[in-house]
C-alpha cells in the first residue's frame, strides 16, 4: 500500500526507463495513484528526459509541484556514450546513422583536449529535434514535418566533461551542466571539433542538485512493476 500523505506533497525519484517519455512516466503514476485513492491528484516532473534517455526523473505529487521552477536551475549531471565518425538528424539514436567521417586522425590525446574546449559559459546550438517551441509550436513537429526553421544558439553552462573510456568510435563520459543543457548538442559539438561527425549514442541521467539515481533497492514500493522508483 501507498501510505504517505500525498496531497500534502511528496517527491518520488524514478529511473526512468528506455524508450519511455516523461509524460508517459508522468501518467502512469497519476493512473496508478488515482487507481488507489479514487480521486484526481496534480503530478509534474522536474525536466525532460528524452524517450531514448534514462536515469533520474524527479516526480512532484500533490502540493510538492509548485516547486517544479526550483529543480530547473539546479546542476544536472549525466553519464552517456558519443559515437564517432558519423551523425543523425536528431542528433542521438532515434534516427539514422548518416554523412560518415573519418576518424583516423582522431588520437586518444586530441579527445582529451578537444573535450575541455567545451568545458564553461558557451554558446549551443539546441537541436532541430526537440521540444523547444517557436510561435507555439514544438521543434520537433517542425523536424518531423520537414519544416525549416532558424535554430539560435543559447548561452548554457558545462561545468564538467570529463572523458572516462575511449574505444574508437565510442567515447564514454561524464557531464554536469547547467539548464538549458543539451547533451545530444554536445556530442555534435564534439564532433565538429575533432573535424569529424558524432552523435549522442545512449544517455542516463545521474542526478539533479542533490538528488541521485543511485538509490537502495530496499526502497522499491509497489510502482517498481513499471519501474525502479522509491519515495524519500
Amino acid at each position: 500500500m501507498i501510505n504517505f500523505n500525498l496531497l500534502n506533497g511528496k517527491i518520488l525519484i524514478v529511473d526512468k526507463p528506455w524508450g519511455w517519455s516523461s509524460f508517459k512516466v508522468v501518467k502512469t503514476i497519476k493512473n496508478f495513484i488515482i487507481k488507489k485513492i479514487k480521486k484526481n491528484i496534480k503530478i509534474g516532473h522536474s525536466g525532460t528526459l528524452d524517450p531514448l534517455a534514462t536515469g533520474l526523473l524527479i516526480i512532484m505529487i500533490g502540493d510538492a509541484t509548485k516547486k517544479t521552477n526550483i529543480f530547473h536551475n539546479y546542476k544536472k549531471s549525466y553519464t552517456g556514450i558519443i559515437k564517432l565518425g558519423c551523425e543523425t538528424i536528431s542528433l542521438d539514436s532515434e534516427t539514422e546513422e548518416i554523412n560518415f567521417s573519418s576518424i583516423s586522425h582522431i588520437t586518444t590525446k586530441l579527445v582529451y583536449n578537444t573535450s575541455k574546449k567545451l568545458v564553461g559559459n558557451i554558446n549551443q546550438v539546441p537541436p532541430y529535434f526537440s521540444a523547444l517551441k517557436k510561435n507555439g509550436k514544438r521543434f520537433y513537429k517542425y523536424a518531423r514535418n520537414k519544416e525549416k526553421i532558424e535554430l539560435l544558439p543559447r548561452k548554457i553552462t558545462i561545468y564538467k566533461f570529463d572523458i572516462l573510456n575511449i574505444w574508437m568510435p565510442y567515447l564514454k563520459f561524464f557531464i554536469e551542466c547547467g539548464k538549458g543543457t543539451y547533451i545530444r548538442s554536445v556530442a555534435k559539438d564534439l564532433g565538429f571539433l575533432l573535424k569529424s561527425k558524432a552523435y549522442l549514442l545512449s544517455l542516463r541521467r545521474e542526478s539533479i542538485g542533490n538528488f541521485y539515481i543511485n538509490f537502495r533497492s530496499n526502497k522499491i514500493n509497489e510502482l517498481s512493476n513499471k519501474f525502479s522508483c522509491y519515495i524519500p
